[in-house]
């Protein structure tokens, strides 16, 4: 069997690890025991991390023709990818923070979503904080606001049965003029009934008159 044959499924093995990922990075490893090796590993693996060494020559063949052509350039030496689907600053911020402790491990390039970066622009990327930290900041700067607001509702709710019977007086004093005017009512109709009678009285007298004569 040719040796191209026996190297298609690993160049296809990568094609399939950098399809649709969110970023690829360069690392190169040499130097690094076997001790932090297992720890980086696990630590990359963790945070959903794809991290395989691969050679130059088929990590170059699969990156042809890709947004991830860019990184071919980077190839030399001893190197590895760290890919991710899911978080774009995960692989260089991990393999950063690593490097502090393992200066044997070193990013050489990286593309994220699509832009490719050279060493220190993926020094930059690796101090973006994680999705979790973003979130955790974000709920951490609305947690006050929501604080005062379930506050504010509280103090309503005490105050519920006050504010219920505040509206009470206004009715009663809507109803008052209502009453006083059907009393008016009453007083004019007592007022005006005397001098009804008042008026029938000298009719009577002028109809007794003639019996009288």
């Amino acid at each position: 069997m040719a040796k191209v044959e026996l190297k298609q499924p690993i160049i296809d093995e990568i094609s399939a690890t950098i399809k649709d990922a969110a970023s690829v990075i360069i690392v190169k490893y040499s130097g690094i025991t076997v001790a932090q090796d297992t720890v980086f590993r696990k630590q990359l693996r963790e945070a959903g991390v794809t991290y395989k060494v691969y050679k130059n020559t088929l990590m170059n063949r699969a990156f042809q023709g890709t947004e991830f052509e860019g990184l071919c350039e980077n190839l030399k030496g001893t190197n590895a990818i760290a890919v991710s689907k899911d978080d774009a600053t995960a692989p260089a911020r991990i393999v950063s923070n690593f490097a502090k402790g393992c200066p044997a491990l070193e990013i050489r390039a990286g593309v994220v979503e699509g832009v490719v970066y050279d060493a220190e622009g993926m020094k930059a990327i690796a101090n973006i904080p994680s999705r979790e930290e973003l979130l955790s900041k974000f709920l951490g700067s609305i947690k006050s606001p929501i604080t005062n607001f379930a506050r504010v509702l509280n103090q309503i709710a005490e105050k519920g049965g006050a504010s219920a019977c505040e509206p009470a007086p206004a009715a009663e004093e809507a109803a008052a003029p209502v009453e006083t005017a059907s009393e008016a009512t009453t007083e004019e109709a007592a007022t005006e009934a005397p001098a009804e009678e008042a008026a029938a009285e000298p009719v009577a007298e002028t109809a007794e008159a003639p019996a009288a004569e």
